[in-house]
């Protein structure tokens, strides 16, 4: 039997020192370094993936550049933020919230895909993923489903069912012979993870592996898995509302700054293809405090409902506080309104809400926050067939925006009549329907209001 040895990683990013610390000198985090007891890696075996291919060196002019094959996956939500579908080869990694919908999702993906696809669970019974799957709904699958958390037996039927598309549900359960440490921990998470990827590049099979996140957000494990995999999918939502946001954090095949939108039902996961209509208040009267912004996720143009609250500070400091909206942001949007308006808000408490439960990141919606703050503030509701896509800038102009035309097109189909932009937007009113009002700065909209 091998000699066995301590060493001692961070819990947070994953870096190995030969002794305790009580801070770690890459993250500066206090009190992560654990103890872990590890293996001698002369006497581990390489991992049997079946189909060997010979490395040679290449000359660049050798390659070829055609158009990377991609398996779809049978749902447009989830190829839209792949790129277009699976790449044959690649690791996907799929993070989230327990209890978000990430094996509802992979199980639903999973049973209705045409290949052959094998289902690895290490959390749940046969039992429990037989119930799922009854409640999502399915006659005939290609699906089978593996019971097993230790690497070496799982290559063991790999290499007899030669599966075509790989679900591993989760890597923190996984195990491999030739670490000492306990699942979950550091070097078990990237040693499995090691030789899955490697089983992925040399068999050319694409490989799902759904990770738990801790407190903080992050993928549990070292900071080196989200690097070592091709493609990082963070699940995101509130329990209380049933939208559920699947953005790609990283992506080797494909572009960052798509989404895709699900709503959560007892049947599963059901794609969202016009999230505007489900995420506008369907009041039918005029509020104030309320704007509909213009704003762009990828390609896609998303109409949302901002609402704020301006009320009169009942403590001594008044209190700042956003749901879906960057609060820094907020904070420089009042402070122009301060200094370019005059608006003394800062004896009032400012409340602001991005609704149905999404997060947005797009500039383009300051001009709407702006309008929804003035209007709280004065009392003056703004109509609901108004719409505003525009960036504001410390000093109050307000600057164009990406895609004007993908957003004017998107605000004249749901039946808006007016649009609020930059007055930079070089745009012609007649190809729209729709009236488009050129704002040059900031306090324009207090004539608008």
């Amino acid at each position: 039997m091998s000699k066995t040895k301590t060493t001692y990683y961070c819990q947070n990013c994953g870096t190995q020192y030969s002794k305790w610390m009580g801070q770690c000198q890459v993250c500066k985090q206090w009190n992560t370094i654990v103890e872990e007891v590890i293996s001698k890696k002369d006497t581990k075996k390489p991992v049997n993936t079946g189909n060997k291919t010979s490395n040679k060196i290449w000359d660049l002019s050798e390659i070829e550049t055609k158009e990377e094959y991609r398996i779809s996956t049978g749902n447009e939500e989830l190829n839209r933020v792949l790129g277009g579908g699976i790449v044959p080869g690649s690791v996907i990694l799929l993070g989230g919230e327990p209890g978000i919908g990430k094996s509802t999702l992979m199980l639903q993906i999973a049973l209705r895909l045409p290949f052959h696809t094998l289902y690895i669970s290490g959390e749940e019974s046969p039992k429990q993923i037989r119930m799922r799957a009854e409640r999502i709904g399915y006659e005939k699958t290609n699906m089978k489903l593996l019971f097993e958390t230790n690497t070496q037996k799982i290559f063991h039927h790999l290499e007899k069912e030669n599966p075509d598309i790989l679900v591993i549900d989760s890597i923190q359960t996984l195990h491999t012979d030739y670490i000492e440490s306990s699942p979950g921990s550091i070097s078990q998470i990237r040693e499995t993870a090691s030789e899955i990827i490697q089983y992925a590049k040399t068999t050319n099979t694409p490989v799902f592996i759904i990770g738990h996140i801790n407190k903080e957000g992050q993928i549990a494990g070292p900071k080196v898995l989200e690097h070592m995999v091709d493609t990082v999918l963070q699940f995101e939502g509130d329990r209380n509302h049933l939208f559920r946001i699947l953005r790609a954090a990283k992506n080797r095949f494909g572009a960052t700054s798509e989404i895709g939108i699900f709503e959560m039902y007892n049947q599963g996961l059901r794609e969202v293809k016009n999230p505007s209509k489900i995420l506008l208040s369907t009041h039918s009267n005029d509020l104030s405090g309320t704007a509909i912004a213009v704003a762009t996720e990828g390609i896609r143009p998303i109409l949302v409902e901002v609402q704020a609250l301006v009320s009169s500070a009942v403590y001594g400091t008044p209190q700042r506080s956003t749901t879906g909206y960057d609060i820094k942001r907020l904070h420089m949007i009042l402070a122009v309104l301060e200094k370019r308006m005059g608006f003394k808000l800062g004896s009032k408490d400012v409340f602001l809400n991005i609704t149905g439960g999404i997060k947005i990141d797009d500039p383009a919606i300051d001009l709407a926050v702006a309008t929804a703050i003035l209007s709280s503030n004065n009392d003056i509701p703004v109509p609901s067939d108004w719409a505003f896509a525009g960036e504001v800038g410390l000093t109050g102009e307000v600057r164009p925006v990406t895609r004007i035309e993908q957003r004017i097109s998107e605000a004249e189909k749901l039946g808006f009549e007016k649009i609020f932009i930059s007055a930079h937007n070089k745009i012609n009113p007649k190809n729209y329907s729709i009236q488009i009002i050129g704002i040059n700065e900031i306090q324009d909209l207090q004539e608008i209001i």
